[in-house]
């Protein structure tokens, strides 16, 4: 369809009833528009930004205008308006991306007065999940997020069909037609509804599994783009998408990795957080929540790198506060783990509790291991067995290789080195082994 009309102008752009004015396209170019109440909105342009370039839409300007609270009928007001519609023209902007939820009497009036596709900050992220998600589960969770938001936004085949006397013969159809719509997205949510309730008692299935399995579970959470997925294929090898962008990953991955001799945890990556996340993204959080209530260690990984890192910081763990926590759920212990102290200069490492590390470099990655093992295994000792030839033949798993390392074989048996719980070394000793605390082990 041409957007230009007879006398050159451009022609004014209707909202389809399917919503495909709410998607970007890589095609596009963007004008970003950001009201604050102070300062000077770099931050909140600077992550705008980088949505919109993970969407595949470059920015070509940017407008901010300070104000206490946005104007009720166009966020910006008439005067900014202009301002907005003269720079869009003038860089040829095929889309306004407002950094705050717009009413959908705002969208209307956006629309009209800048004569280009106008969305919002939690459409952008809305079309970035749908991008990216990749299991049937993400994919149906971020339909549910997009139909839910668009249905109070449902406008039909344009205004002459929604208005009251717009003419003969188009009132009636035309809210007819609203409705069908209306009532279709309402079947196709209640659809939706059904096969995640499905989806989670099998996510259920498979999570009740993996704790009856005895491996701890050692989760993965952060502020989106902070290097989980980098970490994750660090220690555990795993194959998973590494990608400057925000939301690289939607999709929780699961690894086994092993944190110290003879002992292994799994490993999950989750999605990353972000701030003021739009509560309709929730529900695909689904997994990732779950998997954090269910976690025996929370690995918090913080890009410190970043100018706005303690604000990261704070956002991620008001999400986790606000989303798990509250509800009742036993909080696990946190371990920060400060990422990228290979792009921070010497001595400006924040002064925050936890782990410094490259991921990428694979800086302090054995600390890290050793960290880990001694907060899921708490009660570990470090000890040798003397194990009498009688019995090693019977203690079956002993010489896998994972749990022990062979110190020598002697005349009474043999000398095996390894980490052991306290009931470990108590069955060990009543099996006939002689025990030798090791003294780094026993001075802890």
């Amino acid at each position: 369809m041409n957007d230009t009309q007879r006398d050159g102008t451009r022609r004014p752009l209707v909202e389809d009833y399917l919503g495909t004015r709410a998607r970007v396209y890589g095609t596009e170019q963007a004008i970003l528009v950001a009201v604050v109440e102070s300062g000077d909105g770099a931050s909140v342009l600077d992550e705008l930004a980088a949505l919109a370039d993970t969407a595949g839409v470059p920015t070509l300007a940017t407008v901010v205008q300070k104000r206490a609270r946005p104007d009720g009928a166009t966020f910006v007001g008439k005067g900014k308006l202009e301002e907005v519609r003269a720079a869009a023209d003038e860089v040829g902007a095929d889309v306004a991306i407002f950094s705050d939820d717009l009413t959908p009497s705002q969208a209307r009036n956006l629309e009209e007065g800048l004569a280009i596709k106008v969305i919002d900050r939690t459409q952008l992220i809305l079309d970035i999940f749908a991008q990216r998600a990749a299991t049937k589960e993400s994919k149906l969770q971020v339909e549910l997020a997009q139909l839910r938001y668009l249905l109070p936004r449902l406008r039909g085949w344009g205004q002459a069909l929604t208005r009251a006397g717009a003419g003969i013969g188009t009132r009636g159809p035309g809210e007819t037609k609203l409705e069908i719509d209306r009532e279709k997205i309402r079947r196709r949510i209640h659809a939706i509804e059904r096969r995640l309730r499905e989806a989670t008692g099998e996510r259920a299935v498979r999570r009740k599994r993996r704790e009856t399995g005895e491996v701890p579970q050692v989760v993965l959470v952060g502020y989106t783009n902070s290097g989980k997925s980098t970490l994750l294929t660090r220690l555990a090898g795993a194959e998973t998408l590494i990608e400057d962008r925000l939301f690289a990953t939607l999709d929780t991955l699961v690894r086994r990795t092993s944190v110290a001799l003879g002992r292994e945890v799994l490993l999950v990556d989750s999605v990353g957080f972000i701030r003021d996340l739009p509560h309709q993204l929730i529900p695909a959080f689904g997994a990732t929540l779950e998997a954090v209530r269910a976690a025996d260690l929370l690995l918090h990984v913080v890009d410190v790198a970043r100018a706005s890192w303690s604000e990261d910081y704070r956002s991620v763990i008001g999400t986790l506060e606000e989303q798990v926590f509250a509800r009742g759920s036993e909080r696990p212990p946190i371990l920060n783990v400060l990422n990228k102290i290979d792009a921070v200069p010497p001595g400006a490492v924040p002064n925050l509790e936890g782990v410094a590390i490259s991921a990428r470099e694979g800086i302090h990655l054995e600390t890290l291991r050793e960290r880990i093992a001694n907060l899921v295994f708490p009660d570990d000792r470090e000890a040798e067995l003397l194990v009498p030839y009688t019995v090693s033949a019977g203690w079956p798993g002993l010489w896998d290789g994972k749990r022990v390392v062979v110190v020598e074989h002697g005349e009474r048996g043999t000398v095996v080195r390894g980490r052991f719980s306290a009931s470990e070394l108590e069955a060990a000793t009543a099996r006939g082994a002689e025990l030798r605390l090791l003294p780094a082990s026993a001075e802890e």
